[in-house]
C-alpha cells in the first residue's frame, strides 16, 4: 500500500515487505510507458483574484463535520429479502452452492480465536489463512459469515440458517462477557489496536472490526436476533471510546490505514437505533484526503488501494442518506463515474494488484503489469455502492453496470459445487481461475464471496409508490405486499433473450410495471401483451413503462435482442474482447498440465504454468458476425472463422479451463 502504515493484503500474507510485488513491481512495468501526466501549476494567490473579489470556496471538508439528520427521500426502494423468490436458474444455483459451503465450515472453529483471545477454552482445530491464530486479520471471515448467515435467512427462512448465526452470536457474546473491556470483542487483542495509535507496523485491525460489527447488525436486522445488538451497541462503544480520545489530526493519520466499511456501518446502528452517537463516532472515519478531491470532481485514485476506499465511499453515500449533505452525494457519484467510465474492464471489475496504477483510461498499461487483475471484493462492494446510487435517481444505466459485473464477474467466480470463489479474475491470455480451498485460506474475498452468493435476489426488482421496477431477468417471483402484487418470471435469461412476466395477484386499480431495456440490446427490442404484439419499443438504457388496470393470469413477454461488439480498449484499440448481449466471452484453452497447487493462488501464475499460445485475431469482414459464427449445437458459444488459429468462445462466466478476454487484432 502507498499509505504510511497501511499493507497490501497479498503481500502481507506472504510475508513480503511492504512494496516489493504490488507497487514497486507496477512502478517498473509502468516506468516502461509513457503516461501524460497533468501540468503542475501554482495556486494563484488571493491578490491575483482580486478583481473578481475574495474566494468563496475552500475546501469541502476544510472545516470540522458535524452531524445533522436530515433523511433523504430515495426514489426507488428495494424489496425485502423475503419478497423475493428464486427459482431454477443460475442465481439459485450459486446460492445453493454457497449455502453448502457456508454451513460446511463450523462454527467451534470460527469462533476459535474469539475464545483463545477472551481466555475461554477451545478445544477446536485452528482455520488457516487469513483466520489463522497468527494472522492480524483473523475474525473478518467470521464477521462475513454472519452477514452471510443474516442475508441468506432474510431471503429463505430457513431454520438451520438461523440457528448457525444465533450460535456464532451466542458464542461473541461470551467471549466479550469474559474479556468486560468497555465492550470489547474481536478475534485479537487490544494490542493491534495499540500499535495502530503508535503508527506502527500493523494489519487493519478496523477493517476486520468492520466485518464483526456489520456482521452483527445483519444477524440482528435480517435474522431477528437481539443478542446480536446488544453486543454491537456495547463494541461500538469502545469503538467511540477509542476514537474521541484522538486528536482530529492524529485520526487522520490512523485512516491511512484500512478500515473497511467502518463509517457505513456505525451510520446503519445510527438509523437503526435512532441514536447520533454512533453517527458522530462514524464521522471520525471521513478521510479526508481522499473524500476531497472526489467531492472536488477530480480523479486523484492512481496509486490507491481500490478495496481500501470503495466500502469508504459507500459510508460517505449512506451519509448523504442520513444527512443530505450534498458533499457524500457528489463524491459518491463522481466515484463511480470515474471508475466505472475510466478504470473499469469489459467484465464490470476493475484494478490490477488491488490498486489503480495510472491515470484514467490507461487500462491497455495497466493491465500488463500483472495477471492479478480485478480483485473480487471491489466489484462486490462496487455494486453495493451501486445500489444506493440506483435508489437515488432509477437511472438504468446504473442497472446495466450492475448486470455486467453481476453475470460476467461474479456469476463467473464461485466455483460449481464446492462453493469455493476466487479473489481475483485474470484477464491475461491463458489465465485460469484460482479458488479458495475448504479451511486453509478465507481471503477477503471469500468473506464478501459468501454474502454477495447469499443476497443474489436483491436486485432484480425495485419499487416506488406507484410502480414496479423489473430489473434484471432472472426466473424468480416477487411479492409487492404493500400494493397486493405479485408476479412471477419466466425466463432462461441469458441462454435467451426472452422472458415473461405472469401476473398472479393484482388489486383492481392501476399500477404500473417498469421493465428495463438494457443498454445493450437494439431498437428491435419487442414486447406484447397477452400474446398481442403492442405497438411501441423500448429505448435501449431506459424503461419501458405499462400502466393499467391488471387482471391475474396477465402475461408480458419481452424480446431483448443479444448481438456481437466489441470493446475496445480506450487507450489502444487494437486490444479487444468481444460481447454478446451483455456477456463476455472469452477464448478457451486447455488445462491440462497444470499443477494442482497453481489452482489455489490468489490469482494465476502464469510464469509457472504450461505456456498457452493465444493467437492473434483479424477481422474478416466489416461485421463481427461476419467471422464469429454460433457454434451449432451449442449455447452461447461461437466460433471464429478464416483465422491462422480458429479459437471457440464462451461465457466468461462459464469458462473453469484456460481463457482469454482480450484479444490483439491485427
Amino acid at each position: 500500500m502507498a499509505n504510511k502504515g497501511a499493507v497490501s493484503r497479498r503481500v502481507f500474507t506472504k510475508g513480503l515487505a511492504l512494496a516489493p510485488l504490488g507497487l514497486a513491481a507496477a512502478s517498473s512495468a509502468l516506468g516502461q510507458a509513457t503516461i501524460a501526466t497533468p501540468e503542475k501549476k501554482t495556486p494563484k494567490s488571493d491578490a491575483e483574484y482580486n478583481h473578481h473579489g475574495p474566494v468563496l470556496d475552500p475546501e469541502p471538508f476544510a472545516e470540522p463535520i458535524t452531524f445533522a439528520r436530515r433523511p433523504l427521500q430515495p426514489r426507488l426502494q428495494p424489496f425485502a429479502l423475503d419478497a423475493v423468490e428464486l427459482a431454477p436458474g443460475p442465481l439459485m444455483d450459486a446460492r445453493g452452492w454457497n449455502r453448502g459451503y457456508l454451513l460446511r465450515v463450523e462454527n467451534d472453529h470460527l469462533l476459535h480465536n474469539f475464545r483463545v483471545t477472551a481466555g475461554l477454552p477451545s478445544n477446536a482445530k485452528p482455520l488457516g489463512g487469513w483466520e489463522d491464530p497468527k494472522c492480524e486479520l483473523r475474525g473478518h471471515f467470521v464477521g462475513h459469515t454472519m452477514s452471510a448467515l443474516g442475508l441468506l435467512y432474510g431471503a429463505t427462512r430457513e431454520r438451520a440458517v438461523k440457528a448457525k448465526a444465533d450460535g456464532l452470536v451466542a458464542g461473541i457474546a461470551a467471549c466479550q462477557a469474559k474479556l468486560n473491556d468497555n465492550g470489547y470483542v474481536s478475534a485479537f487483542p487490544t494490542e493491534l489496536f495499540d500499535r495502530l495509535d503508535k503508527r506502527q507496523r500493523v494489519w487493519a485491525p478496523f477493517y476486520t472490526m468492520h466485518k464483526i460489527m456489520a456482521g452483527l447488525l445483519d444477524v440482528h436486522m435480517l435474522a431477528e436476533n437481539a443478542q446480536a445488538l446488544d453486543v454491537l451497541v456495547k463494541l461500538a462503544g469502545w469503538v467511540d471510546g477509542w476514537t474521541a480520545a484522538k486528536s482530529e489530526e492524529h485520526m487522520q493519520e490512523i485512516l491511512n490505514t484500512e478500515y473497511g466499511g467502518m463509517n457505513e456501518v456505525l451510520y446503519n446502528l445510527a438509523a437503526v437505533t435512532g441514536d447520533d452517537r454512533w453517527a458522530r463516532t462514524g464521522d471520525r472515519f471521513t478521510k479526508k484526503i481522499f473524500f476531497t478531491p472526489l467531492a472536488e470532481r477530480r480523479d486523484a485514485l492512481k496509486g490507491q488501494h481500490m478495496n481500501t476506499h470503495v466500502p469508504q465511499v459507500i459510508g460517505g453515500a449512506r451519509r448523504y442518506e442520513l444527512t443530505q449533505d450534498y458533499r457524500f452525494g457528489d463524491l459518491s457519484r463522481f466515484f463511480f463515474e470515474t471508475v466505472s467510465q475510466s478504470r473499469t474492464y469489459a467484465t464490470g471489475g476493475s484494478s490490477n494488484n488491488e490498486h489503480w496504477l495510472t491515470l484514467p483510461d490507461h487500462l491497455a498499461t495497466e493491465m500488463q503489469v500483472s495477471s492479478h487483475h480485478q480483485e473480487c471484493c471491489c466489484a462486490y462492494n462496487m455494486m453495493k455502492l451501486t445500489r444506493h446510487l440506483y435508489g437515488w435517481s432509477g437511472d438504468a444505466r446504473y442497472m446495466d453496470y450492475y448486470e455486467r459485473n453481476l453475470l460476467n464477474h461474479r456469476l463467473g467466480t464461485i466455483e460449481p459445487e464446492t462453493g469455493h470463489t476466487t479473489y481475483f479474475l485474470s484477464l491475461a491470455p491463458g489465465a485460469w481461475k484460482t479458488t479458495c480451498t475448504e479451511d486453509e485460506t478465507f481471503w477477503c474475498c471469500t468473506g464478501t464471496g459468501v454474502e454477495e452468493y447469499a443476497k443474489l435476489n436483491d436486485t432484480i426488482y425495485f419499487h416506488d409508490d406507484e410502480a414496479l421496477y423489473v430489473n434484471l431477468y432472472f426466473a424468480s417471483r416477487v411479492h409487492w405486499k404493500e400494493r397486493g402484487v405479485r408476479v412471477r418470471q419466466t425466463t432462461r435469461f441469458p441462454e435467451t433473450d426472452r422472458t415473461v412476466l405472469t401476473v398472479e395477484e393484482t388489486p383492481a386499480t392501476a399500477w404500473t410495471m417498469r421493465l428495463r431495456i438494457p443498454g445493450w440490446t437494439t431498437q428491435a427490442n419487442r414486447i406484447s401483451l397477452n400474446g398481442k404484439p403492442l405497438e411501441v419499443a423500448g429505448t435501449p438504457g431506459s424503461y419501458l413503462t405499462l400502466t393499467r388496470a391488471w387482471k391475474a393470469g396477465d402475461k408480458v413477454e419481452l424480446t431483448m435482442p443479444m448481438h456481437l461488439t466489441a470493446e475496445p480498449l480506450r487507450e489502444d484499440p487494437t486490444r479487444q474482447a468481444f460481447l454478446y448481449g451483455p456477456i463476455v466471452l472469452a477464448g478457451q484453452f486447455p488445462k491440462a498440465g497444470l499443477e494442482e497447487y497453481l489452482d489455489h493462488n490468489q490469482g494465476p501464475e502464469l510464469a509457472e504454468a504450461p505456456q498457452v499460445e493465444v493467437p492473434q485475431l483479424t477481422a474478416k469482414g466489416a461485421q463481427l458476425n461476419d467471422w464469429i459464427k454460433p457454434l451449432a449445437g451449442e449455447t452461447l458459444t461461437f466460433q471464429t472463422t478464416g483465422q491462422a488459429q480458429n479459437v471457440t468462445l464462451k461465457p466468461l462466466n462459464q469458462s473453469w479451463q484456460r481463457f482469454a478476454v482480450y484479444w490483439k487484432m491485427v
